[in-house]
């Protein structure tokens, strides 16, 4: 994997703000759209919803799931080769401390969200990523685990975004 790849997989973990999220709910497939925010060190996404939400109580502690994040889409862009993410991983609960200092970087991004925090029926959820598929462009497709996304969250120290 080129530096570009790693660049364009830091980007896609920090600049994108929403993913598709697919769980499993009662035995039942569920997907839906979440906002996101990415761990510093890029090993965990955190999501925040509503238990109201089916997808959002499939969100337990050990759970298993698959998120796809992808660049936005554009008319004359050709559908087949926009750049995109397919994650996989474990839900893990969110302990008070790391809820605390999570709500100030979620607010900050999603400004909209300084009420939904303070809401009893929402929670944050972090989804632990053990791997994935990068498609970077037609014929450009790289497995994904642990080390990659550590690599991808050094450039953002190196170069002062991280």
């Amino acid at each position: 994997m080129e530096r570009s790849d790693l660049e364009l997989l830091r980007r896609l973990l920090t600049a994108e703000r929403v993913l598709t999220l697919a769980l499993v709910e009662g035995g039942e497939p569920v997907a839906g759209l979440s906002p996101f925010l990415a761990a510093a060190d890029l090993a965990a996404l955190y999501v925040h919803g509503s238990r109201l939400s089916k997808h959002t109580r499939a969100l337990s502690a050990g759970a298993r799931f698959s998120a796809v994040i992808h660049a936005a889409d554009r008319p004359e862009a050709d559908p087949l080769r926009l750049p995109r993410l397919l994650l996989e991983g474990v839900v893990a609960d969110v302990d008070e401390a790391e809820r605390a200092a999570l709500v100030p970087r979620w607010v900050e991004r999603f400004p909209s969200a300084a009420m939904t925090v303070a809401l009893g029926d929402f929670a944050f959820h972090r989804l632990d990523l053990a791997g994935g598929r990068l498609v970077a462009g037609f014929g450009r497709a790289f497995g994904l685990g642990p080390h990659l996304f550590a690599e991808a969250a050094a450039l953002g120290e190196a170069d002062g975004t991280g």
